[in-house]
């Protein structure tokens, strides 16, 4: 890992009507517009949905370092996260993360494991760390058979 404090530069383009495009260096653009609970087409990422994806993929990723570290064996795992926006004190917020962690393992591997690498994933996602919302975790394990 590169020593702190890391930077990331993304650009937001965009017309006065249309989908904005956003870039990184490195790899391949996209392009969002507003959700459809914004009055938006729905047919593209929306910033909303953007930040609910990096809380499912921030999860996957620090599980990954987790499980490699704590040696625990996996074959999959599916993260769904829904985020919950509301309007508090005249703000629209998203107030509440809730993950629902599926690990699929091998026989062997307890929900004790499981529920203990997850958490332990969870606690460390940077992205989780630096939203205000309350974050819920359930785990369920199928053992691969």
């Amino acid at each position: 890992m590169h020593p702190f404090p890391h930077r990331y530069l993304v650009s937001a383009r965009a017309a006065d009507t249309g989908r904005v495009t956003l870039e990184t260096a490195g790899v391949a653009p996209i392009e969002s517009s507003p959700p459809v609970e914004f009055d938006g087409p729905g047919d593209a990422w929306s910033p909303e949905a953007l930040l609910v994806a990096a809380v499912a993929d921030c999860l996957v990723l620090t599980f990954r370092a987790v499980a490699r570290a704590s040696k625990l064996p996996w074959s999959a795992l599916d993260v769904q996260v829904t985020g919950t926006l509301e309007r508090v004190e005249r703000n629209s917020s998203f107030t509440r993360f809730d993950i629902l962690a599926t690990l699929t393992a091998p026989a062997g591997v307890t929900e004790a494991q499981a529920s203990a690498a997850l958490q332990k994933a969870e606690h460390g996602c940077l992205i989780s760390n630096s939203l205000k919302g309350e974050k819920h975790l359930q785990v369920v394990l199928q053992n691969a058979g």
